[in-house]
C-alpha cells in the first residue's frame, strides 16, 4: 500500500482533534504529497522583525482572513500567496488534528493542516515571506539519524526539542508536532520502533 493510501486510511478511520478557543487566531497550513519519489513541501520562513517563527522551517500557511470562507480556503490562498502553488484542483486526502504554541510567548494561535495530493512536483516561486521552498523526500526525512534533539536559546536558557535535521534547516516546535504524527500514521514515524 502506498503511503498516502496508508494515510488515507488512518485518516478515515478517525476525528481529527479540533482546538476551539475564541481567545485563539485562526491558522492553516497546506501539506503537500507528491509522488516519485514520495515528498512532502516545506517551506524556510524569511528572516523577519517581529516574526516569532522568523526563519523557521514550515509548511506554507497562514492566518485566516474574513475574506476566506473557512481554513480549508485559507490553506489554498496562503499556498499560493507564499510559493505559487495552486492548490484549487488538487486531491484533498484529510484533515490532522489541530496545533497550537505550547508556550505563552508566542501568539494564541490556532493551526489546522490539511493533507492535499498532486500527481507531480509544481514549480515553487516563493514571495517575500519565504526564504527557500523545496520538495523534501520522505525517505530523507525518516532515515535514522534525521530525527534527533535540537537545542534552541529561549530567552537565554538553552533547550532541547525533537526536530528533524535537514540541509535547509530543522524542522521543530509546531511543525514538528504535525509531521511526526503524520509519519507515525504511515507507519514510519520516527518513534514506531520504541
Amino acid at each position: 500500500m502506498s503511503r498516502i493510501a496508508r494515510l488515507e486510511h488512518a485518516l478515515a478511520s478517525r476525528a481529527p482533534r479540533i482546538v476551539e478557543d475564541p481567545n485563539r487566531k485562526l491558522a492553516a497550513v497546506a501539506i503537500i504529497i507528491v509522488p516519485e519519489p514520495d515528498a512532502v513541501l516545506l517551506i524556510r520562513r524569511a528572516e523577519r522583525d517581529g516574526d516569532r517563527w522568523s526563519g523557521q522551517m514550515a509548511f506554507p500557511g497562514g492566518r485566516w482572513s474574513s475574506t476566506d470562507p473557512d481554513l480549508l480556503a485559507t490553506a489554498r490562498r496562503e499556498t499560493f500567496e507564499e510559493v505559487g502553488v495552486d492548490l484549487s484542483d488538487a486531491r484533498l486526502v484529510g484533515r490532522l488534528d489541530d496545533s497550537a504554541p505550547r508556550t505563552a510567548i508566542l501568539p494564541p494561535i490556532t493551526v489546522t493542516p490539511f493533507v492535499f495530493e498532486l500527481d507531480r512536483r509544481h514549480s515553487l516561486t516563493p514571495n517575500e515571506e519565504v526564504a527557500a521552498a523545496l520538495w523534501q523526500p520522505f525517505d530523507q526525512l525518516i532515515r535514522p539519524g534525521t530525527y534527533r534533539p535540537f537545542e534552541y536559546n529561549a530567552l537565554g536558557t538553552p533547550m532541547l526539542f525533537p526536530g528533524y535535521h535537514l540541509e535547509i534547516g530543522t524542522v521543530w516546535g509546531m511543525t514538528e508536532r504535525i509531521l511526526t504524527p503524520l509519519l507515525d500514521m504511515i507507519g514510519e514515524g520516527p518513534l514506531r520502533d520504541r
